[in-house]
Formats: structure tokens, C-alpha cells, sequence
């Protein structure tokens, strides 16, 4: 090789190295703008997750690469795997071809392409056919495999595999996603979906939003907008201008609706929701109770701070059990918690008024039977409904309340709390969101509590009012 020729070999190089640098994967997330919600999908380590999004917020990009991650074998995040087999699901074939195929080979850098088969069109052509695989090199020696379906096939067409992953790009039909889900079992694969949640209510918003199963494995983030750093904020805000509040709700900030609304859009899980932390002896305040049998008794722990705000700290929420069996698991846990009980040991709490009336299976009262297991559960609690809503927003919006996460009925409830006709909350899965009301009562709005004070500062007080006294005054 003379002289020129290797200075030319040297430039050739230089250039491929630019190109691999500048490369959309090479560039993703990274430098001076972050896109943090899709970091934070990466490296989450669940097996069901899901991005829920606006159009345009960056969840389907956080599939497609995900994806190539997975069949590469270089995740940031996670344990990768040699000779990955995983599929790409979209609603149709056409939706396929224009997005989640498209953002594919946008982040899958040609020279890791071993082969593409195609279902139509010329494979040196991909973007403007149908592929049915790309086959792929992975960094520990063999071939992986990203395979891409589409619902309108019908559940059929998914069984047999035996996967690693699969990406939903869109919510598809139920029946797909329970087979999608057999096929990832034996080898403890993944599901992952990014969608716009345009159907309402659906098998999706009870599985992966409310997580009713409470599987371990479920996780998902909503993206919005101005999430994405590279959407103009005078964009954002022309476009909307341009949408009903149910459209935006869904094509701006992903989140789920129907023709009902939320009685609580207040509570924002994200805000309210937070991790459990040792809470001060003193900032113990009351249990409160919503009684039931054959439904699930509902009772929470409530801690108040010194400027008033409310920690909702435990939780106790089951169904088809006796007085007997409730008092002595909300005995348990008060135990666990160190809450404080009166002077003969007897915990306090506040109950609904119903709880007064007699059962079917006892001549006593569910009160009565409480007190008889050492739980005194006063029922005079202030049962407005209205006035009880209005006073429960009013710490949300106010930032007056927040939950722990370990008290995962309560956040579902008010996750699943709607209106219903007649101006009337629908009188379903409201246990929890009751009792909330019957404790956020007990509280007159703006009541400032009484700080702690100490013995000097009592003795203080009692000296200056015997001088008072003294004085005639």
C-alpha cells in the first residue's frame, strides 16, 4: 500500500468512525438534552412495562430501541442475552411499515444487519415493504432475531414461539396479549408496550394503570408533551389549542377516559404517592374504618405533620372476614407500626355510622363487637358527601396529602373513582376513598393544629394567667 493509498485508507476510517458516533442509536439520550422518562423505561428492571403517551411525546422510540438493545445484547441496564428471538407487534401491517418498522431501522445501524426477510416488497428497499425478520449479530457470537406481527392477523398467528421479548407498538386486542404473554413465559422474557390510550377503559387501564392483579412485575410512566425536549413549546401549546379536553387528556398527556369523570383528578400519583419513611411518634393522629363483611373492610392509618399535612402510613383492606378476625389484624399492624393506644391499651378510631347497626349473624352492633376486641370506634363521623369531595380535592390540590405506596387499594380507588349519572360518584370499589373522606372530615378546612409545647413554655402560660388573675383581668 503506497503512501496515498493509506492516507485515504485513514480518512475512510475516520469517516466511518464519525458515522458510527453520529449514528441515531450512538446519539440516542445522550449529550446535552435528556429525554428522562425514556432513561428511566430503560432502566427500569420489570418485565411488564408500559409507556403511556402522546403522540409525539418519544414512547415509540423508546420500544424500537429497546428492542434493538434486547437483540444486540448491549442493554445499559440489564443482563443481556446471546441468540434473543423477539417480536414486534403493531395493529396492522401498514402501521407496522410507517412506524414501529421505521423506527427500527432508524436506530438499527446497517453494518449489525445480517439478513431481511421481507413479506413484501425488495429487501434492499426494507423502509418502503413489509418485513416479516430482521436477523441481527449479537455481541456474544450468534444471531438474534426481531420478528414483526400485527393484530389484524388474528391470536392464532401468535401461538407456537417461544420469545424474550415483545413490543406492543399500540394497545392491541386482548386475546393477542394473553398469547403474546404465554409465549415469553419459559424463557422469563418481556412485555413491553407504548401506546396512546384512545379506547377508554380497557383490559390495558385494569392489567398495567390500576395493576388490580398488584403483580410485582407491572410498571409503566405516562409521557406528555413537554416531556420530550425537543418539541417546541410554542408547538405544544398551539396544537393544544386545537383539542377537546377528552383529546388532550389522551393525545397530549396519555391518560385513560371515558364519557365519565374523575371525581378526584386532583390526585396525581406521581406527587401524592410516595416511599414509606419512619414517621414521628407525635405525628400519630387516628385509624379510620369503612366496616364491611361481605365487602372489604377498609381502614387506614392517618399521621398529621405540624403544618397540617396528611400521611395516609398503612393499610388494612379485606373481605368476607368477622370483627374478630379485622380487630386482630388491625391490632397486628398497629402493633408492627408502633401506634399508640389509650391508657387501658384499647386502640382509637373513628367508623362509619352504619357500623352502629345491628348484623345479621349477632344481636350487637359492629361497634360494639369492635369495642369488645379492644378497638374504640367512634361513629360519629361527618358523612357529606359533597362537602366530604370538596374537602378531600382541597388537600390534593393543595398538596396537603400524601399516601404510601404500600397502601396500594387506596391509590386504586382513587385512580378508579368517577361520576356517574345524576352528579352522583358510581357506588363501586369506594371503600377506601369513604373512609379517606370520613378522616379528611374530621379536619375544618384551614385548622392549623396546635404546635407541641414544651414544659418551660406551659409553666410560662400557667404563670402568666395566675397573674392575670391577681390582677383581676
Amino acid at each position: 500500500m503506497t503512501e496515498k493509498e493509506g492516507l485515504i485508507r485513514l480518512a475512510e476510517i475516520e469517516k466511518e468512525i464519525a458515522r458510527r458516533k453520529n449514528s441515531p442509536l450512538n446519539l440516542y439520550n445522550t449529550g446535552e438534552i435528556i429525554h428522562k422518562k425514556q432513561v428511566a423505561f430503560h432502566k427500569c428492571q420489570k418485565r411488564n412495562r408500559w409507556v403511556f403517551g402522546g403522540n409525539r411525546s418519544g414512547k415509540t422510540e423508546c420500544g424500537a430501541v429497546e428492542s434493538i438493545y434486547m437483540a444486540r445484547g448491549n442493554h445499559p441496564f440489564r443482563q443481556n442475552r446471546k441468540d434473543v428471538f423477539g417480536w414486534v407487534v403493531s395493529l396492522s401491517r401498514e402501521v407496522q411499515r410507517d412506524v414501529a418498522q421505521s423506527k427500527i431501522l432508524k436506530y438499527l445501524p446497517k453494518e449489525w444487519i445480517v439478513e431481511i426477510i421481507m413479506s413484501s416488497g425488495r429487501k434492499d428497499s426494507p423502509e418502503s415493504g413489509i418485513i416479516d425478520q430482521i436477523k441481527i449479530k449479537n455481541v456474544f457470537g450468534g444471531i438474534s432475531t426481531i420478528g414483526f406481527k400485527s393484530c389484524d392477523q388474528g391470536r392464532e398467528k401468535f401461538q407456537g414461539s417461544s420469545l424474550d421479548f415483545v413490543w406492543f407498538d399500540e394497545e392491541p386486542p386482548e386475546d393477542v396479549y394473553r398469547e403474546c404473554k404465554m409465549r415469553v413465559i419459559d424463557k422469563r422474557g418481556d412485555i413491553f408496550g407504548t401506546m396512546t390510550p384512545l379506547k377508554g377503559l380497557t383490559f390495558v387501564y385494569d392489567e398495567i394503570y390500576l395493576n388490580r392483579a398488584n403483580s410485582p412485575d407491572v410498571w409503566y410512566e405516562f409521557m406528555e408533551w413537554s416531556d420530550n425536549p425537543y418539541l417546541a413549546k410554542d408547538e405544544i401549546d398551539g396544537l393544544s389549542a386545537t383539542l377537546s379536553e377528552k383529546e388532550l387528556d389522551a393525545r397530549r398527556f396519555g391518560k385513560f377516559s371515558d364519557e365519565s369523570g374523575l371525581v378526584y383528578p386532583e390526585f396525581d400519583e406521581n406527587k401524592h404517592v410516595i416511599e414509606p419513611f419512619s414517621f414521628p411518634f407525635d405525628w400519630q393522629n387516628c385509624i379510620s374504618i369503612d366496616p364491611g363483611l361481605n365487602n372489604p373492610l377498609a381502614c387506614h392509618w392517618y399521621c398529621v405533620d405540624y403544618d397540617d399535612v396528611v400521611y395516609v402510613v398503612a393499610e388494612h383492606f379485606t373481605a368476607k372476614k368477622d370483627v374478630s378476625w379485622h380487630s386482630q389484624r388491625i391490632k397486628d399492624i398497629s402493633e408492627q407500626i408502633g401506634w399508640r393506644k389509650d391508657g387501658k391499651g384499647r386502640l382509637t378510631a373513628i367508623i362509619d355510622s352504619a357500623a352502629n347497626q345491628k348484623t345479621l349473624a349477632s344481636v350487637k352492633s359492629v361497634t360494639e363487637l369492635f369495642y369488645e376486641h379492644g378497638i374504640m370506634a367512634n361513629p360519629n363521623v361527618n358523612k357529606d358527601l359533597f362537602s366530604g369531595i370538596a374537602r378531600v380535592k382541597e388537600y390534593f390540590k393543595n398538596d396537603k396529602i400524601f399516601i404510601f405506596k404500600t397502601c396500594v387499594n387506596l391509590i386504586r380507588e382513587l385512580k378508579t373513582y368517577r361520576w356517574g349519572k345524576g352528579d352522583l360518584p358510581i357506588k363501586r370499589d369506594d371503600h377506601c376513598v369513604d373512609e379517606l373522606r370520613y378522616f379528611i372530615m374530621t379536619r375544618p378546612s384551614g385548622e392549623k393544629p396546635k404546635e407541641k409545647q414544651s414544659e418551660i413554655a406551659k409553666d410560662k402560660q400557667r404563670l402568666a394567667k395566675r397573674l392575670r388573675r391577681s390582677k383581676g383581668l
